[in-house]
């Protein structure tokens, strides 16, 4: 759990520098396994109506910047709810 929340960390502080594998880790802790894997896609179920998915993209190893802020605001929204 404590490297989960380091990554969570780097995420926040500094979106373009995370690896795709970190952020698949993140993502796999707190949404589950992926609704759709592809080959350098991996689309992830929310809990709430509207848009109810985060896609995220593998970059070259790396992933993309806006994907990363869309996994923060899902993560801080879900624990918005869960309080």
């Amino acid at each position: 759990m404590a490297r989960i929340e380091k990554i969570l960390a780097q995420m926040r502080s500094a979106p373009t520098g995370v690896r795709f594998t970190d952020l698949t880790r993140v993502c796999d802790h707190y949404f589950g396994e992926p609704r759709h894997r592809g080959t350098s896609h991996r689309v992830y179920r929310m809990p709430w109506q509207g848009d109810p998915r985060v896609n995220i993209q593998d970059d070259h190893g790396m992933a993309k910047a806006y994907q990363v802020r869309q996994v923060v605001a899902a993560i801080e929204r879900l624990e918005g709810e869960e309080s």
